[in-house]
């Protein structure tokens, strides 16, 4: 962790989840492989997020209104941004990403720009599904968008 950076670690009904934030916004949020203990959240920002995740989990959230700090190539950027469009609660395929970013070749880049997605859930990584509408990839399990998945299907 760079010195400019505050973190903490937050329960949530899946597991670990780790925040961090960079003065900026937030520039991490990842699932943990390992349970941890929980830390307090240091900065007002993380407090927020922390608040805003409780929110979210508990089904009374659907849009975030943080500020995300987040660095990646061209591509990778236009694919954060695609999936920022994908409404709460529904799904889409690769596919449709590659299309959206006008890229409809690059579906196997997609995949890759979402498992480099280094804001999890912030950026809805895990409403993006196979073109058979089958569960593939996610960074944080299966498990963990299927829970996602289901959690926003039943608050929709």
């Amino acid at each position: 962790m760079a010195e400019d950076r505050a973190q903490c670690i937050m329960s949530t009904p899946v597991g670990s989840f780790l925040l961090e934030e960079d003065g900026i916004g937030i520039c991490r949020a990842e699932f943990l492989q390992e349970e941890k203990e929980r830390t307090e959240p240091s900065t007002a920002l993380l407090q927020e997020a922390v608040c805003q995740l409780q929110e979210y989990f508990a089904g009374t959230r659907r849009e975030f209104t943080l500020p995300i700090s987040v660095q990646g190539t061209e591509f990778q950027l236009d694919d954060w941004a695609a999936l920022q469009e994908i409404p709460y609660g529904t799904t889409c395929s690769y596919q449709q990403i590659a299309e959206a970013i006008g890229r409809p070749e690059a579906v196997r880049a997609v995949g890759m720009a979402n498992h480099a997605n280094p804001v999890s859930i912030f950026i809805p990584c895990h409403r993006v599904i196979g073109k058979n509408g089958k569960l593939t990839g996610y960074g944080g399990g299966l498990d963990r968008k299927q829970f996602l998945l289901d959690l926003e299907k039943r608050f929709r």
